[in-house]
């Protein structure tokens, strides 16, 4: 006969069985794939086209891209892509992600070091021309006199910073750098 206060009665069925997820385990890892999901739709067509997705799940991405936010068609088509993920490589995907992000924080911080440089190029001319030379010896110096010289030819006429001259001359400095 079983005492009451046995602790073997109290135990599920479930206690010794090594393969059992519980439902709050799955609860969790189905957020995980959604958060992802969500993490995809945020991403621009070009980032998407990258991560080199799966054709279902690609397609289904920009689909929810379509479809306006906080409606409930939008948030079935999140859990759809979140039923879509538990067949794809999460740590892989998230390290393209993560990957991606890095290389287009570098990319930005280029073209900051870049647009910094050519303001002072602008401002102290042949100084700052020798100085940047010195850093960096790959950069031809009469290339980089001439497109200043256009360049503030250009800004004389239009004060804006768009002027083709002074695009020309961010994308010099920026691929001489990238090098």
């Amino acid at each position: 006969m079983k005492v009451v206060g046995d602790s073997e009665h109290f135990k599920q069925p479930f206690d010794h069985d090594e393969d059992y997820v519980s439902r709050a385990e799955t609860k969790r890892e189905i957020a995980v794939y959604q958060e992802l999901g969500k993490k995809l739709v945020a991403l621009s067509k070009t980032q998407i086209n990258r991560l080199e997705l799966d054709e279902q799940l690609y397609d289904n991405v920009l689909k929810t891209k379509t479809i306006k936010i906080n409606t409930e068609a939008y948030r079935r088509q999140l859990q759809f892509i979140g039923k879509l993920m538990r067949y794809v490589d999460i740590e892989e995907l998230q390290l393209k992600i993560k990957n991606m992000m890095n290389q287009n924080s570098n990319e930005s911080a280029k073209l900051n070091v870049a647009e910094k440089l050519k303001d002072q190029l602008l401002s102290e001319g042949d100084s700052a021309v020798q100085v940047l030379i010195e850093k960096y010896p790959d950069l031809e110096r009469q290339k980089l006199r001439q497109l200043i010289r256009q360049s503030k030819k250009e800004l004389t006429k239009k004060p804006d910073d768009a002027s083709k001259s002074v695009i020309e001359l961010v994308k010099y400095i920026r691929s001489e750098l990238a090098e």
